[in-house]
C-alpha cells in the first residue's frame, strides 16, 4: 500500500484540545520522512473543503511544523458543526448533503488518504465517508475520554490537570470563608473529567451523569461535614450531572436544531442555590468551561499524540483505511472505526474508580 501513496490529508475536527499539534507534527514528519509523501492541511475540518473559491488546504512540510509540539489548539483550526453530510442551508431551510463535493475536493487534489483526528462526530463523518470510497485513517481526540475503543484519549489528560489545578485553589478559598464550593467541569454524558480531578482533588462529593443525584444526599453530606468540624466542601459538578427521576440542563437558547445539538451546562449554578437553600450553608459556583480545553498540552498528551500521529501513518502505509489508532494498555492498537463508536466509554457506577471514591468518603449524592 505505502508505494501506492503519494499524498495524504489530515484534518482536525470537532472541539479543540492540547496535544492535536502534536498529532499534526507527527503525522507530518512520519509521512515525508519515513515514506517520502506530501502532506496537506485541511483548514477548519471538512468545511475546508467545501468553500465557494476551492478547498482551504495548505502543504505541511517538516519545516511549517516547526515548534508547535508545546502549543495547544490546532494549527489548522477546527469547526464543531462540519458535517459534509449536514450543512446548513444558506436560506435557512433543511441541511444539505454535500459529501459528493468533499469527494469531489478530494479527488480533484490527488489525495490518497485522508487521516481525520477527532473524537465521535468526527469518527461518524470519518465511517461515511469510508463508505462512499474515501480512504480513512482515524485519531481518537477529545477532553471528555468517552471514545469505547481506546483507554484514553489525547486532550484528557491536560483538561484533568486544569480540572484538578482549580480544585485546588478553591479548597484555600473555601477553608477560609467556611464556604461550600462547587466546581463545573466539562464531559458530557461521560464523567470522567469530574471523578478522576474531583478524587485527585480531594472533592467532597462528586455527581455523575452516571449517578442521579438526590438534593437532599448532598445536603446531608454538607451539613455532616460541618458538624464534624469542617465547615466548607467541594463539590465537583459534571456538566451533565441531572437529578434523579429529573433531566440534564442546558444553556439558555442551545436548542437542538438539524445541525446542532443543545448544549449542556448551568447545572453548577443552578444547584449552589438549592444547596443553599437546603443546607443554610453559603454556596459559591465556578465554571471551568473552556478553560479545560486550552493551553499548552501535558507531557503525556504531547508523548500520546506524537504516538497516535506516526502511528496513524505506517497505518495507512500498511493499508489499514476505515481504521483507528488507539491506547490498550501501554501498546498503540488499530481498531475498526467503527468500534469507536459503537457506544460511548462511560464511568461504571460499580466500578473500582467509584468504589474507591466511596471508600475514602466521598458522596455521589445518591
Amino acid at each position: 500500500m505505502a508505494d501506492s501513496v503519494r499524498r495524504i490529508a489530515v484534518s482536525t475536527g470537532g472541539g479543540d484540545c492540547p496535544g492535536l499539534n502534536a498529532v499534526i507534527r507527527a503525522v507530518v514528519k512520519t509521512a515525508t520522512s519515513v515514506y517520502g509523501w506530501d502532506v496537506l492541511g485541511i483548514e477548519t475540518g471538512f468545511d475546508g473543503l467545501l468553500g465557494r473559491g476551492g478547498a482551504r488546504v495548505r502543504p505541511l512540510t517538516s519545516e511549517s511544523v516547526r515548534g508547535v509540539l508545546p502549543q495547544g489548539g490546532t494549527i489548522l483550526g477546527t469547526s464543531n458543526r462540519g458535517n459534509p453530510f449536514a450543512v446548513p442551508d444558506a436560506d435557512g431551510g433543511q441541511p444539505v448533503d454535500r459529501s459528493a463535493e468533499v469527494i469531489d475536493r478530494l479527488t480533484e487534489l490527488e489525495v490518497d488518504a485522508v487521516l481525520t483526528i477527532g473524537g465521535d462526530g468526527s469518527m461518524r463523518i470519518g465511517a461515511q465517508l469510508m463508505e462512499l470510497g474515501i480512504p480513512i485513517v482515524g485519531v481518537p481526540k477529545t477532553i471528555d475520554n468517552d471514545l469505547e475503543a481506546t483507554d484514553v484519549t489525547f486532550g484528557y489528560d491536560s483538561a484533568l490537570h486544569v480540572a484538578t489545578e482549580a480544585i485546588d485553589r478553591l479548597h484555600t478559598t473555601a477553608e477560609s470563608h467556611h464556604r461550600v464550593m462547587l466546581v463545573e467541569v466539562m464531559g458530557r454524558n461521560a464523567g470522567w473529567i469530574a471523578i478522576e480531578s474531583g478524587l485527585a482533588g480531594g472533592a467532597d462529593v462528586i455527581l455523575l451523569p452516571e449517578i442521579p443525584y438526590h438534593l437532599d444526599e448532598i445536603a446531608d453530606a454538607v451539613v455532616r461535614r460541618a458538624r464534624a468540624g469542617r465547615k466548607f466542601s467541594i463539590v465537583v459538578v459534571s456538566e451533565g450531572a441531572l437529578p434523579r427521576g429529573g433531566e440534564q440542563t442546558y444553556r439558555p437558547g442551545s436548542g437542538v436544531s438539524a445541525t446542532t445539538s443543545a448544549r449542556l451546562g448551568g447545572v453548577c449554578d443552578r444547584l449552589a442555590g438549592e444547596i443553599a437553600e437546603v443546607s443554610g450553608a453559603e454556596t459559591r459556583s465556578t465554571v471551568l468551561g473552556h478553560l479545560q480545553r486550552g493551553g499548552s498540552p501535558s507531557p503525556f498528551d504531547r508523548v500520546l499524540g506524537t504516538r497516535f500521529g506516526a502511528a496513524a501513518v505506517h497505518l495507512i502505509a500498511k493499508g489499514g483505511m476505515g481504521r483507528m489508532v488507539a491506547l490498550r494498555g501501554t501498546s498503540i492498537v488499530d481498531v475498526p472505526i467503527a468500534d469507536a463508536i459503537a457506544r460511548p466509554k462511560l464511568v461504571d457506577p460499580e466500578g473500582e474508580l467509584v468504589e474507591t471514591a466511596r471508600s475514602v468518603g466521598v458522596s455521589f449524592g445518591n
